[in-house]
């Protein structure tokens, strides 16, 4: 019963949204994929165990201290939109102007191969100092509660656990593909490049979308 009251009315919509800025290649896919390169398909999903866990506690902390907040104020509620749809603008358009120096540092990428759990733990720190998943849980995830629902912070924590669970198998995805093909990938540039690039302009719609969504619903 409890389960069935937190689950918002917009989940679907909510689902293809997370898919979308998943599938992006932000900062943790980029780690991911240039541990893969470097150490292959182990370290890589070491790494993408520790990233879900980073970004399931700042779900965690968004949830317990938004929650409360974005039930009495309407005001912040749509501040927070616009701040987080303007900085996923930003940060899609800095990885299109960095995309060629990334891509380099990913085909860099070398030295002594770390241990599991050593891995676990710099993919836990990237999760959690990820901008692109701060950005999505503080502005993203409120637009799709039920404002008027008294479980708002239960909403939140559902919202960010599903949205780990999806990073989880589409990072791990990609490392595994990454570590699979990592002659391959390595050897061109312009790939890593396109990567880079294409996920910086789906940070940018998906900024865009989030604005457009808040002018919308007043």
């Amino acid at each position: 019963m409890f389960f069935e009251s937190a689950v918002p009315s917009r989940l679907w919509e909510y689902l293809i949204a997370t898919v979308l800025i998943i599938l992006a290649p932000g900062p943790s896919v980029l780690f991911t994929i240039a541990r893969a390169i470097a150490w292959g398909r182990l370290a890589a999903v070491a790494t993408v165990i520790g990233n879900a866990l980073g970004m399931f506690l700042v779900s965690v902390f968004v949830a317990v201290g938004l929650g409360p907040i974005l039930q009495r104020s309407e005001i912040l509620y749509n501040a927070i939109q616009w701040a987080g749809g303007a900085y996923l603008i930003y940060l899609g358009y800095s990885a299109i102007v960095a995309s060629k120096v990334d891509a380099q540092d990913m085909q860099s990428s070398g030295g002594f191969k770390p241990s599991f759990f050593t891995s676990v733990k710099n993919g836990f720190w990237v999760g959690v100092l990820n901008p692109k998943s701060v950005v999505f849980f503080a502005a993203i995830l409120p637009q799709f509660i039920d404002q008027e629902k008294n479980n708002i912070t239960a909403q939140l924590l559902l919202l960010g656990a599903i949205f780990a669970l999806i990073a989880l198998i589409s990072d791990g995805t990609y490392g595994l593909l990454a570590g699979t093909v990592r002659q391959w990938l390595s050897g061109d540039l312009k790939r890593l490049v396109f990567m880079r690039r294409f996920g910086g302009v789906v940070m940018i719609a998906l900024g865009f979308f989030t604005i457009l969504s808040s002018l919308l619903a007043k």
